[in-house]
């Protein structure tokens, strides 16, 4: 069983017990329950439904397990014969869920 959720603007493939990194949500607590009602496509087995844009009566519920940083990138500019260089990075935050179940009404 599984399922294509849309989480702010980007879709992920999920099944229960998956645990993914989302984009920040600041209105999430560490140990809460959140539900993601935007389910774009439901599957079970050979049992398929596609939503249009979403499939009716389906969500899927997961559990916040904290919020972390992701990996660093470097922002160099530079423009020769100038003196001018800026070096800048950047860590963008993520919140990582675990898909608790899947359910279709």
């Amino acid at each position: 069983m599984y399922a294509i959720v849309e989480i702010s603007g980007k879709q992920y493939k999920v099944s229960p017990e998956d645990q993914i990194y989302i984009p920040y949500q600041p209105d999430a607590a560490v140990g809460d329950s959140i539900v993601l009602p935007n389910v774009l496509l439901w599957a079970d087995g050979d049992n398929i439904q596609v939503g249009c844009p979403c499939v009716p009566g389906a969500e899927a519920k997961a559990n916040v397990l904290g919020h972390v940083s992701g990996d660093k990138v470097i922002v160099f500019k530079k423009k020769r014969r100038k003196r001018y260089k800026v070096k800048r990075g950047h860590r963008q935050l993520h919140t990582r869920i675990q898909i608790s179940q899947l359910t279709l009404n």
